[in-house]
C-alpha cells in the first residue's frame, strides 16, 4: 500500500525533473556567457548554450541549482493553476456528463468467483460480499426489477439467480413454474423445500400465520398486516370501523395465543369465535358465548391484554357492534373455505429458520385469481420480522445463511406494512429483498408516498423493456441523464453567388430518449448500480448459466416432482393398496366435556363456571 502511494506520488512528477534540469541548464548558459549586465549576457547566450547541454551532468553551482528548483516549482503551480480554471468549464461535460458504464466500471464490484455473485445482466455482476474491504465498494444486494408482460423477469433475472445456489431463497412463483424448474437441482444441492401452493391447496404445506405470534407486539403487526391486505364491509374512508375491527381482532388473538389450547391457535378458532358472537340491537344486556368467556377471563386476569382491548370493543352499542362483526365476517370470508381452513390449521413452513440452514420457499400463487394472495404479503410481513429478531437474538446480528427474497408479481400480492423502513435494515442482518414490477406506477399505487422510500433503498434497478409512459420518462430523466454533444448545422444558398455555411455548437441530450427506450431491442436491458454510470447490456442469457444443465428445461427428468414432497390426502381409500387397520379401546372419561368446548356453552349463562 505504501509503494503503490510512493508510485502515484512520483510518476506524475517525473517531467518536472527534467524541466528542472533544462532551465538548471540554461542558467548554467546564462552564467558562462560574456558581459557585464543582463542585457550583453541574454545577447551571447546562444554562444554558450551548446556546450551547456553537451555536458548531460547538472553541474555544483548552487545558483543555478537554485534557479533549476525555482523553475520547476513556478511551473508546477503553473500546470495546477491552469487545471483548476479548466474544471470550472467542464470541458466536454458543459450540458451533461452522462455516460454509459463499461468493464472497468464495474469491476471493483464483482467476485472473483462467479457463483458468489448476484447475477445483474449479461455482463455485470455484484459480490455477495456485502462488506468488503473497501467501504466504499459496500452495495446493498435490494434490487427492483422492471418489465412488461413478456420482458423476461422470469427466464433472463429469476432463474438465474436461483441457479447461483448461495443463499437461502423465498420466491414468489406464478403458476409454478419456476419451482418445476430448479427445484430438484436444489434438493439435490442440500436445499430444504417448502412450498406453499394456493392455486392447489392439496400440493401445498400448511402455514398457521399464529404459529409465529409470541407477544402482543407480534399481534398487532399480524393485525394491521391482516387488515392491510384484505377489505371488510365497513364504511369506506372511516377509520372508526377499521379500529374498531382491530380492538376485536387483537382480543381475540391474544386470547387465542395466550388462553387457548395449542390445537387451537390458529386462524380457524378466530374465524369460529367470530361466527358465535351473537349481537341483539334490541337487548344491550345480551351475552354471548365469547363475552362469557372474556368475563371469565376478566376474574382471573383482570389487566391482561385481551380483556382490555375486548372491553374497549364491547363500549360499542348493539347497532355498531353488529356492523363490526358483520365487517369483520367480511373481511375473514376466505378463512371460511374448507380447504384453506385445513391448510392454516398447523405450521410447516418454519419461517424464523430459513437463514438457519440452506432453504428454497416458493409461494405458488394464480396468475388470474388473487383470491388467495394476501397470504404471501401476511407471510412475508411474518417472516422479515421473524428473521431480524433471529438474526439479533440468536445469530449475533447476521444470520449464518444469507436470505434473498425474489417477490415476483409484487403489484398482485398484497402489502407489507412499514416496509420503507424494514428494506432499509434487514441488509445486516443478511437479508435482501428483489421487488419484481411491471411499471414504477405499481409501487406507487401500493405503497404511495412511501415508495420513493423503498426504491431508494434498492442499490440495483434493472430496466427490461416496457412502454409506460411514467415509467420511461423516469428512466430517460432521472436514471440515464444527458450528456454533451456536438451539433453540426449546415446552410446553402443559392443565387448570383451561391454560397455554403457549416456550423457547429453543443448541447446537452439525454443517452437515451423515452422513444428509444419504448423501442429497445428485447435482448438488451438497462442496469443502474448506485454510485455507478448506467449500462447498457444484453440479458443473461439463461442457456450460459453452468447450472443450466440441471433444469428441467435442458433435460424433463429434472423436473420436481411436487407429489414426493408434499403429504398426500386421502378423500378415499385406493383399493388396490393394502393397508393395516388398528382397533384402539378409548375410555369414557376421555370423552370432551361440554365445558372443554370453547365455543359450546348453550347451557351455561354464569362466568363464574370458567374461573
Amino acid at each position: 500500500m505504501k509503494t503503490d502511494k510512493i508510485r502515484k506520488f512520483l510518476l506524475p512528477n517525473i517531467p518536472y525533473l527534467f524541466i528542472g534540469w533544462a532551465i538548471l541548464k540554461i542558467s548554467t548558459a546564462y552564467r558562462m556567457a560574456a558581459g557585464a549586465d543582463f542585457l550583453t549576457k541574454a545577447m551571447g547566450i546562444g554562444q554558450t548554450i551548446g556546450p551547456a547541454f553537451a555536458d548531460l551532468a547538472p553541474g555544483l553551482n548552487p545558483v543555478d541549482w537554485l534557479v533549476g528548483i525555482v523553475g520547476a516549482v513556478g511551473f508546477r503551480l503553473l500546470i495546477y493553476m491552469k487545471s483548476k480554471k479548466a474544471k470550472k468549464f467542464r470541458r466536454d461535460e458543459e450540458y451533461g456528463s452522462a455516460r454509459w458504464g463499461n468493464e472497468k466500471d464495474i469491476k471493483p464490484f464483482v467476485d472473483p468467483q462467479f457463483s458468489n455473485n448476484v447475477i445483474l445482466t449479461g455482463t455485470e455482476f455484484l459480490t455477495m460480499n456485502t462488506r468488503p474491504k473497501v467501504p466504499a465498494n459496500a452495495r446493498n444486494l435490494n434490487c427492483c426489477i422492471i418489465g412488461s408482460s413478456g420482458s423476461g423477469k422470469t427466464r433472463f433475472w429469476l432463474t438465474p439467480q436461483l441457479l447461483q445456489a448461495h443463499s437461502s431463497y423465498v420466491c414468489v412463483d406464478p403458476k409454478g413454474g419456476v419451482l418445476n424448474q430448479v427445484g430438484g437441482f436444489l434438493q439435490k444441492r442440500g436445499y430444504k423445500i417448502k412450498v406453499f401452493n394456493s392455486i392447489d391447496f392439496s400440493k401445498s404445506m400448511h402455514y398457521n400465520p399464529m404459529a409465529y405470534i409470541k407477544n402482543e407486539a407480534d399481534i398487532l403487526k399480524f393485525v394491521d398486516t391482516l387488515i392491510a391486505n384484505t377489505k371488510g364491509d365497513g364504511k369506506e374512508g372511516d377509520p372508526f370501523w377499521t379500529k374498531a375491527e382491530t380492538l376485536l381482532y387483537c382480543a381475540l388473538i391474544a386470547y387465542i395465543i395466550f388462553e387457548g389450547a395449542p390445537a387451537d391457535r390458529n386462524m380457524n378458532t378466530l374465524v369460529d369465535m367470530i361466527s358465535g358472537m351473537e349481537v341483539k340491537e334490541d337487548d344491550e344486556d345480551f351475552l354471548n358465548p365469547v363475552d362469557y368467556m372474556f368475563m371469565g377471563l376478566e376474574k382471573r386476569k383482570p389487566d391482561c391484554f385481551a380483556v382490555k382491548q375486548y372491553k374497549k370493543y364491547k363500549l360499542a352499542s348493539g347497532k355498531t357492534a353488529k356492523s363490526i362483526l358483520i365487517s369483520c365476517g367480511a373481511r375473514l370470508a376466505p378463512f371460511d373455505i374448507p380447504q384453506l381452513r385445513e391448510i392454516m390449521s398447523y405450521d410447516e413452513m418454519e419461517l424464523d429458520r430459513i437463514g438457519d440452514r440452506k432453504t428454497a420457499v416458493f409461494f405458488t400463487i394464480s396468475d388470474t385469481t388473487p383470491t388467495y394472495n394476501f397470504l404471501v404479503a401476511l407471510a412475508f410481513s411474518q417472516m422479515f420480522n421473524l428473521l431480524c429478531e433471529r438474526a439479533d437474538n440468536v445469530h449475533g446480528g447476521r444470520l449464518p445463511h444469507h436470505v434473498r427474497v425474489l417477490w415476483d408479481e409484487a403489484a398482485n400480492t398484497g402489502q407489507v406494512p412499514q416496509l420503507e423502513k424494514l428494506v432499509a435494515v434487514i441488509r445486516s442482518r443478511e437479508v435482501s429483498l428483489c421487488l419484481f414490477y411491471q411499471q414504477l406506477a405499481q409501487c406507487k399505487a401500493i405503497y404511495d408516498k412511501h415508495a420513493e422510500t423503498i426504491l431508494g433503498n434498492m442499490d440495483s434497478v434493472v430496466f427490461l423493456g416496457g412502454r409506460e409512459a411514467s415509467t420511461i420518462k423516469e428512466i430517460s430523466e432521472n436514471w440515464l441523464g444527458k450528456a454533451t454533444i456536438s451539433m453540426q448545422t449546415e446552410g446553402r444558398s443559392r443565387g448570383q453567388s451561391e454560397s455554403f455555411s457549416q456550423n457547429t455548437q453543443r448541447l446537452g441530450r439525454e443517452l437515451m430518449t423515452p422513444s428509444e427506450l419504448a423501442t429497445m431491442p428485447g435482448d438488451r436491458c438497462i442496469l443502474q448500480l448506485r454510485g455507478l454510470p448506467p449500462f447498457y447490456s444484453k440479458k443473461y442469457d439463461l442457456k450460459q448459466h453452468p447450472n443450466y444443465k440441471y433444469t428441467a428445461e435442458a433435460d424433463k427428468r429434472n423436473a420436481f416432482d411436487l407429489n414426493s414432497l408434499v403429504t398426500r390426502r386421502m378423500d378415499k381409500l385406493n383399493p388396490n393398496e393394502h393397508y393395516t387397520v388398528y382397533e384402539v379401546a378409548v375410555p369414557d372419561e376421555a370423552h370432551m366435556e361440554e365445558d372443554e368446548d370453547i365455543l359450546n356453552y348453550d347451557d351455561l349463562d354464569d362466568p363464574d363456571t370458567f374461573v
